[in-house]
């Protein structure tokens, strides 16, 4: 395990301002695409909204910017998170929030749960390969390291909250 970076050092100081630019994107995205959360994937801080979001956001970024690997993981998680956002956040926007989940859920409602799936696969396996690729070549360096656990870390999440999502959707469509 590595040490921590004393508070305030020069090394905490860069990944601090890391993760506040990381975290600003990914709350920023977010706020463009689904400003009342309508569309937020990630229950929990769909629950806990936007005041207590970046309360506890504040917290994990003070606390994180002590250890390089975790802080390098999540800011590059989160800048993945806020492009994906940004590259649907003008046509949730345009239509609405409530528009858009309706448009979205009818897409998903016509297609092939197989089909879903397979391209849901496609697009989160080819995303953690490259991570596990940067990882692998990455040795004992540990920004490469981190960084492909970053991307890894991404897909993952991709992967679980889209699958989330789309078995709410399906047992919520049994009860018709």
């Amino acid at each position: 395990m590595e040490d921590a970076l004393p508070f305030f050092s020069r090394g905490y100081l860069a990944l601090f301002a890391l993760l506040v630019f990381a975290r600003s994107m990914d709350f920023l995205s977010t706020w463009i695409a689904t400003p009342n959360l309508v569309l937020e994937g990630n229950p929990i801080a769909q629950k806990l909204g936007w005041k207590w979001g970046v309360l506890l956001n504040i917290v994990v970024v003070i606390l994180l910017a002590q250890w390089a690997l975790s802080a390098i993981v999540i800011a590059t998680a989160s800048v993945m998170v806020a492009a994906r956002n940004f590259q649907s956040a003008w046509l949730m926007r345009s239509l609405g929030e409530e528009m858009y989940r309706n448009w979205h859920v009818d897409r998903i409602r016509e297609t092939p749960l197989g089909l879903y799936v397979f391209c849901l696969a496609g697009n989160t396996l080819l995303t953690a390969g490259v991570g596990g690729a940067l990882m692998y070549f990455a040795g004992m360096h540990l920004v490469p390291l981190a960084i492909g656990m970053g991307v890894i870390s991404y897909a993952v999440a991709v992967a679980f909250y889209t699958l989330l999502s789309v078995w709410r959707l399906r047992r919520g469509s049994r009860k018709f």
